[in-house]
């Protein structure tokens, strides 16, 4: 008796994560190019931690002659030329406020300066950001729902499939993998994808919780003023539950990019994502990984 009570509190909780995703997708989500069904061979999705620094001086040639991805800040970088990566993803809305303090603007201007046929996805929601009218032409913009989708994994993948929704997305290497997935590559390598945050986490004497994310590149001082002002009212356990989000949401994706045949290989030593299978980054690119 207990084992059926059991299942059927998970069944309606099932069914009441999917109505509620239906009707997020209702209001939220706009429409998108479907996932590709065309095989582009290896992405590598390049996350901004502090390992990433490593990979590129250690792997540069080869990274080169790969299709890349990068995230947020990766523009102001110095490898970010030399690398051309054909994506760059942005999502945290921060992103799309100039007037902020930090690096905001000067990320835009270097995406104006971007001489090479690129990609730049952003949500569906900042269509109309002034900023995309001055980006060259090479730089193609297209868009992603941010919508978060649970509940059943048919109606999950379906949604994930059309491009309506992901697994709750957050942290920026979520849609950054899904996006690989829709332009229809088969093999996805993770590199600079530490997520070692609780590492840099501590308690002041005044209770104020301290946050340091290491990125492969240098902050400079009113980057790190942005940050600092944006833990101020948050609390530890609050920091915890979406970190706990971040790492749950990796094992939705691998079940769905199994479900279509994409391979998923985290390459970064040290990383706190235990949700993908591991091997050295030369070996995926190569052709030597076999699942």
């Amino acid at each position: 008796m207990k084992g059926l009570l059991e299942k059927v509190q998970r069944e309606g909780a099932q069914f009441s994560a999917t109505l509620a995703s239906l009707l997020k997708v209702a209001l939220m989500s706009r429409s998108v190019p479907s996932a590709s069904g065309n095989s582009k061979g290896t992405l590598v999705v390049m996350g901004n931690g502090p390992s990433l620094r490593t990979a590129i001086d250690e792997d540069g040639a080869l990274l080169k002659k790969t299709d890349l991805l990068s995230v947020n800040f990766a523009p102001l970088a110095e490898d970010f030329v030399q690398l051309r990566p054909k994506i760059h993803v942005l999502a945290d809305g921060v992103f799309f406020d100039v007037s902020m303090p930090g690096n905001v603007g000067k990320l835009w201007e270097q995406l104006g300066k971007v001489d090479w046929e690129m990609s730049l996805y952003i949500p569906v929601q900042q269509k109309r950001f002034a900023q995309l009218k001055m980006l060259p032409q090479n730089v193609r913009v297209k868009y992603f729902n941010l919508t978060p989708v649970d509940g059943w994994k048919s109606v999950r993948h379906l949604l994930y499939k059309k491009g309506w929704g992901m697994p709750r997305p957050r942290n920026v290497l979520i849609p950054s993998i899904m996006i690989g997935i829709m332009e229809g590559y088969d093999k996805i390598a993770l590199i600079g994808a530490d997520h070692s945050w609780s590492k840099t986490l501590w308690v002041t004497d005044s209770n104020r919780v301290v946050s340091v994310q290491p990125h492969f590149y240098k902050d400079n001082e009113k980057e790190r003023e942005r940050v600092e002002s944006l833990y101020k009212d948050i609390r530890l356990h609050q920091i915890y539950e979406s970190f706990a989000v971040a790492f749950r949401s990796y094992f939705a994706i691998e079940e769905y990019a199994r479900s279509r045949g994409v391979e998923i290989i985290n390459c970064t030593p040290g990383s706190f994502i235990d949700a993908f299978p591991r091997e050295k980054l030369q070996k995926v690119i190569e052709g030597g990984y076999r699942s």
